[in-house]
């Protein structure tokens, strides 16, 4: 487990501790008779490089949870706040008496550090006796012991791109596109969308895509959070919130759409910050129709993530006919456990198809992903300038862009769903629900081994 004791010298440090976890772990794999595959090895280094990329942009904030797997049972990994938890208000006195009675094991009581939605707030976790330090993990299992499982929970880390605790997306690094023009390939119904209000959930807007030739779908009708980006090296997940974007507006040019700039450290972000972001745009007087989300988390024990819960339960997400509507990426993690908040029944999770229909490696999938779309090798606005490769199987390569980069990945896959959502609902006047309705019910099914009976949505299946 990363521990939060803030140092970060180099032998010290959380992300030093973590590597020598995962060197160990290696270790362990191999002489269990666990043999690896080339395959497997890769996808440990870029599992590395890419949490290394997370720690980093977190710095001194921190990260806790459990970020690897002991490679025994069921899997728990997860990343969230080394210290700070999420409490409903009805429940912080018992959360206070329960450290109270326990003062030889904690420092302190711990404290209530602010509201997010509703009833719930953060909390401040004490340090340990024994270590001197916040441990979430260690905490939480006495707490749920105490006061029952779930009651409280971490602060999770949400994110799109930590391979291991949720290889979220991209599933690849940005590419060098294959043709001209983007894929899914921009509608001749200009007026598709027209009066629907969509929340891109991401890294943020890079503007000048706006303005590019190469781009000219994107132009007017896109505000958000500006994304910075230096030409001459463009950061990891730069551009991830536009890509995005841009698959709505070729399915849906007329649509009005703000991309949120939540996911900004290394496209990842505590889920209270998310929960607030989210609060926000749900109580604005021009609440969207749609609120799309490349991003997720696998949480603690698999109890799923209070805030999103909290938020459901306050503007009533899971029922009635106007409510907004939630899509969401399923990950990418080639795994059925359940990705958050993907997984909530009040969320139509999208899994990734590549182009014969076929469930791409790379996606998950399991009873709780309700559709699955086009999501291998999308072409789409992307920053200009250079991009080093930092994943293993490319590290170092430089990929020069002029507007367009081609990337895979549920992120992908599920802007295609909303777009075709959008499309829907100004062509027939309807609700974004009942167009999720329509557009699920007119998906061709199919069956496959991972996947068993589902149905493929939007261009080009359906």
């Amino acid at each position: 487990m990363v521990e939060p004791d803030g140092t970060t010298g180099p032998r010290s440090g959380p992300l030093s501790r973590l590597l020598r976890s995962l060197r160990r772990l290696f270790v362990r794999w191999r002489t269990e008779s666990h043999p690896e595959t080339p395959r497997q090895d890769l996808d440990e280094a870029t599992s590395r490089a890419q949490l290394k990329l997370v720690l980093e942009a977190f710095g001194k904030d921190g990260v806790g949870g459990l970020p690897v797997d002991d490679g025994h049972g069921k899997d728990e990994r997860y990343l969230c706040h080394p210290q700070r938890v999420l409490v409903r208000a009805e429940d912080v006195s018992r959360l206070d008496e329960f450290l109270d009675q326990r003062k030889d094991g904690y420092r302190d009581r711990g404290r209530v550090l602010g509201e997010l939605v509703g009833d719930l707030v953060t909390y401040e976790l004490p340090a340990r006796v024994d270590s001197g330090a916040a441990d979430v993990h260690r905490s939480l299992a006495e707490i749920d012991e105490a006061l029952g499982e779930g009651v409280v929970r971490p602060d999770h880390i949400v994110h799109i791109a930590v391979r291991g605790t949720g290889k979220m997306c991209p599933a690849t690094e940005p590419e060098i596109p294959l043709g001209r023009g983007p894929s899914p390939a921009l509608t001749k119904n200009m007026s598709a969308g027209k009066g629907v209000r969509v929340s891109v959930v991401d890294t943020g807007w890079y503007a000048p895509a706006e303005t590019n030739p190469e781009s000219p779908w994107l132009a007017g009708g896109i505000e958000g959070d500006l994304e910075t980006v230096n030409p001459a090296a463009i950061h990891p997940y730069a551009g991830h919130g536009t890509f995005v974007a841009g698959v709505i507006r070729c399915l849906a040019p007329a649509t009005y759409i703000e991309v949120e700039g939540v996911l900004t450290k290394a496209g990842a972000v505590y889920e209270s910050a998310i929960t607030r972001e989210l609060n926000e745009a749900l109580t604005d007087k021009d609440e969207p129709d749609i609120i799309s989300i490349s991003a997720g988390a696998y949480t603690r024990r698999d109890l799923g993530l209070l805030g999103f819960e909290r938020l459901a339960e306050a503007h009533e997400l899971h029922e009635g006919e106007s409510a907004v509507l939630v899509v969401a990426a399923a990950g990418n993690d080639s795994s059925d456990r359940p990705f958050w908040p993907a997984a909530y029944d009040w969320v139509l999770s999208v899994g990734a198809l590549d182009p014969d229909m076929t469930v791409s490696d790379f996606s998950n999938f399991g009873d709780w992903v309700d559709v699955y779309a086009h999501g291998r090798d999308l072409v789409n606005a992307y920053p200009t300038g250079t991009y080093t490769c930092v994943e293993p199987a490319h590290a170092g390569e430089v990929r020069s862009f002029t507007g367009l980069a081609q990337w895979s990945g549920t992120s992908f896959a599920t802007p295609v769903v909303t777009g075709s959502i959008a499309a829907y609902m100004s062509e027939h006047g309807v609700s974004a629900r009942a167009a999720r309705d329509a557009i699920v019910a007119a998906g061709v099914p199919f069956t496959s081994a991972v996947a068993g009976s589902s149905v493929a949505v939007g261009t080009p299946f359906a």
